[in-house]
Parts: C-alpha cells; sequence; structure tokens
C-alpha cells in the first residue's frame, strides 16, 4: 500500500481571498502560522467572504514579516497593512458569534471598501491563544480557532477529489468539471490514500504533530465560484448532494484540531493514528 503524503500546504493570510502554497508551515494551537489572522467585516461588522461577494476570490493577500499583508486585486494598487499594534479593539460577527478584534486602518478600510463597492473593513486577529474559542462540542477546554470557518485546519485527499470529479462527469453538469483543489480552500492536501478515507479518521500524524479529527467538513456555496473568475456554477453541491451528505451537510474533506505544536512540510508522511 502506498503511503499517505503531504501533497501541498495552503495559507490564507486575510479569510475569503486568495493564499499561498509554503513548503512548510509551523502549527500552532489556533491553526498554521499566519492562516486566516485577518478578516473583513461589513457596516455591520459581521465577516465578509466569497458567499456574499465571490470578487474576493481574485483578491491576493501575501504574507509579510511581522504579521503584515501585501494585498493586491484586479483595478486597485497594491496596499501593504502592517499587522496593527496592541489597541483597542472592536466586535466583530464570525457566523453569529461575537469575536473581539483590532481595526487595521483608514487605508485599508478604504481599499477594501473599493474593491467590494461597499463599506468595509479589514480586522485583525491579535490574540488567537483568547480571542475564539471552538465550539465546545467539538473542543478541549481553552482550544480555540482564527477566523477560519469552525477549526484551526483542514485536510483534503486527491484521491476523494478525483472521485469527486468522476461523479460529476457522470452528472448533469459535467461541463463544469473536472474541479480544482482550490474550491475546497484547505490547508493540507495528501496524497496516496484511498478515496474517501479521510471519513474513517479520527487521530492522524503529519510528520511529528499530531492532530484530532473534529468533524466532517460541510460545503457551501463558495464550492460553486471558480476561484480564477469568481463565476458560480452548480457543482460540486448538485454531486455532494447526492452523493455526500451527512444528516443535513454536504461533505468534503474533514476539520483538524492540532494536539500539539511543530512544523509540518510538503513531503510529509501522513500517519493514521486511529
Amino acid at each position: 500500500m502506498p503511503i499517505p503524503v503531504v501533497r501541498s500546504l495552503h495559507v490564507h493570510p486575510v479569510k475569503a481571498m486568495r493564499g499561498f502554497a509554503p513548503a512548510e508551515a509551523e502549527v500552532q494551537p489556533w491553526g498554521l502560522a499566519g492562516d486566516r489572522r485577518w478578516t473583513v467585516v461589513d457596516a455591520s461588522r459581521a465577516v465578509v467572504t466569497q458567499r456574499r461577494h465571490p470578487r474576493m476570490a481574485l483578491a491576493s493577500a501575501e504574507a509579510l514579516p511581522g504579521g503584515g499583508v501585501r494585498l493586491s486585486a484586479p483595478g486597485l494598487p497594491t496596499l501593504s497593512v502592517e499587522a496593527p499594534r496592541p489597541s483597542s479593539t472592536i466586535r466583530v460577527e464570525v457566523f453569529d458569534t461575537p469575536v473581539e478584534a483590532v481595526p487595521a486602518g483608514e487605508a485599508a478600510d478604504a481599499w477594501f471598501s473599493a474593491y467590494l463597492e461597499t463599506e468595509a473593513r479589514l480586522v485583525h486577529m491579535d490574540e488567537p491563544a483568547h480571542r475564539r474559542p471552538i465550539k465546545p462540542e467539538y473542543a478541549l477546554p481553552g482550544e480555540t480557532v482564527s477566523f477560519a470557518d469552525g477549526f484551526p485546519l483542514l485536510v483534503t485527499t486527491t484521491a476523494s477529489l478525483d472521485a469527486l470529479n468522476s461523479l460529476i462527469a457522470q452528472g448533469d453538469h459535467a461541463d463544469e468539471g473536472p474541479l480544482p483543489m482550490n474550491r475546497f480552500r484547505p490547508n493540507v492536501v495528501v496524497d496516496d490514500t484511498a478515496p474517501w478515507a479521510e471519513d474513517g479518521w479520527t487521530r492522524l500524524a503529519i510528520g511529528d504533530v499530531a492532530f484530532r479529527v473534529a468533524r466532517s467538513c460541510g460545503r457551501c456555496v463558495v464550492t460553486t465560484t471558480d476561484q480564477a473568475t469568481a463565476e458560480r456554477g452548480k457543482e460540486p453541491l448538485r454531486t455532494l448532494a447526492r452523493h455526500r451528505k451527512d444528516g443535513g451537510r454536504l461533505i468534503f474533506g474533514q476539520n483538524l484540531v492540532p494536539e500539539h505544536t511543530g512544523t509540518i512540510r510538503a513531503g510529509d508522511e501522513v500517519k493514521i493514528l486511529d
């Protein structure tokens, strides 16, 4: 049997924007270093994602030393934003959960407002160890998460994507496939597994870092958004609804919680512990 290995790692400094694929990444208790430490909120201070603004797929965030980001998007000048110094926070809403965050400043707010053509603000999570607990039914006491949807990391497998694309090819919207992995915005992509093998994982180790599988990942309209054009289709949700339902959720990938910190790398062996 082939040994599962990490194909690639992915970090998205600003939630809902394009990220980058480092050769290695530090695993922190709340996720990969620098992943989703920034987010955009609207005039009501509710989180803004590709769910409402698919054009966010076309905007990129590059990590800068010290925790800052360099923003780029079609039609706008590049903007570098430093991580704000400790200061007063504002309360924002991340899927109906209140979270304290630090405003990035007027220049970043103007940049996002111009791009999204609506009032928007960029905010930073200054103290991820304290700001946002994972839902208690899936967490141990004290476990936290960044501005990710709900858990520190998301793992997917290339074999499951291949299997999903085969199902899409047999469906009513075959012309939309095959889909690339970036539709699912994972942190870790794993090669050399059986299709859907991740459904049976409860604990795994990547290199020397162990993770607990919290739950499968429920998918939303973001997966139907072409990350290169921001155009929307029907897939993969049509096919997931037929073949990959867990109660009312359409699932692809598994959410992970680190058991300890360390560094993981592309090419690392993935050991299934339980």
